[in-house]
């Protein structure tokens, strides 16, 4: 059976008199949504009898025996109770007692528990598992639906977020949910008890980021081939929280991809290139862009002003300039990304 998503999630859960299965496994490299999808399956699991009756661990913390104790412990007055383990990749292929414990569980599972295993992102996932339990997959979230995430996760913290918040936020942060995620605490914290929405000046005050100044405004300018407003960027981009100089890079990277991508169809003649490399975009998921129709715009145009082998060896510059920042003993993000933002500049005099 196919993985379910988080929507498929929610909207089981949601049906009228339906209860949740009995065995669950998240998987996936979205971290955030595994949390939203573990608050789901409790509240339907659960609701507010948690303090007698759920248990969370971590896999390498179990012997088989305590395994079984924790699944096979009646619920206190409750028609059900919850386990959640984490860190299941821990267990790995290799026949322990612990892994057959927890295969012969899955087998015959106890019909008043409802078990959740959760692997971390990155890891392979174990198809036996996924057999013997219903399978969601947390993936990032594609661009566009990243605002109404947003919005939802405001408004599960109490706040409202007025429109020029959700676009100065996602322009400061991106798509990273965790990172927004935590920054709506901070804002949320700000407006409690103001009964007002959430404003631009509210996101520029506690986030410290200004309309203009956002690592999107510095990708822009970079990719525009305007050096001095790159280069201007680059400082204030570096002061605001969670930011450095391999994140900008790494962004960076991304849209000279992009834009190698746009060249190259436009240098075969391909009609509809925006269409064209909005195709390729939803076949390789890039991370962290805006929306992905915008960016496909953006990409095209851009084509016209980098030819194959400019992108070529901007390229190998950022990948230069990502091993030093990477590699150097003492990091001067500041001076490296600077310095790659004006080497984007001097290849277009070179090839005027």
């Amino acid at each position: 059976m196919p993985a379910l998503t988080l929507d498929a999630l929610l909207r089981s859960l949601k049906k009228k008199g339906a209860a949740p299965e009995r065995l669950y496994l998240l998987h996936g490299d979205e971290e955030v949504l595994k949390d939203e999808a573990i608050r789901a399956l409790l509240d339907a699991a659960v609701g507010s009898n948690r303090d007698f009756n759920l248990d969370v661990r971590y896999a390498a913390d179990l012997t088989p025996e305590s395994f079984h104790a924790l699944v096979n412990t009646p619920p206190m007055l409750a028609e059900r109770r919850a386990v959640v383990i984490r860190g299941v990749e821990q267990l790995g292929k290799r026949k322990t007692k612990l892994r057959d414990e927890l295969l012969r569980y899955l087998a015959d599972p106890n019909p008043t528990t409802v078990l959740v295993l959760v692997v971390a992102a990155g890891e392979e996932l174990d198809a036996e598992l996924a057999r013997a339990c219903s399978s969601v997959l947390l993936e990032p979230l594609a661009a566009d639906r990243v605002p109404r995430w947003l919005q939802h996760h405001a408004s599960a913290l109490g706040v409202t977020l007025a429109p020029d918040a959700v676009e100065l936020l996602l322009s400061a942060v991106g798509g990273d949910l965790s990172t927004l995620a935590r920054e709506l605490e901070k804002l949320a914290s700000l407006a409690a008890g103001t009964g007002r929405p959430v404003s631009a000046d509210d996101v520029t005050g506690m986030v410290g980021v200004r309309r203009g100044e956002t690592i999107y405004d510095l990708v822009d300018a970079a990719m525009e081939r305007r050096a001095a407003r790159a280069a201007q960027l680059v400082e204030p981009i570096l002061e605001q929280a969670g930011m450095s100089g391999v994140k900008i890079l790494s962004l960076l990277g991304t849209h000279l991809v992009g834009t190698a991508v746009a060249r190259a169809e436009r240098d075969r003649g391909t009609a509809r290139l925006e269409d064209a490399v909005f195709r390729q975009m939803q076949t390789a998921r890039p991370y962290g862009l805006r929306n992905w129709r915008e960016e496909a715009a953006r990409w095209a145009k851009w084509s016209l002003q980098w030819n194959a082998g400019d992108l070529g060896r901007a390229l190998c510059a950022a990948l230069a300039a990502d091993n030093a920042l990477k590699t150097a003993t003492v990091s001067d993000d500041r001076g490296i990304v600077t310095q790659l933002v004006l080497v984007f500049a001097k290849m277009d005099r070179e090839a005027a």
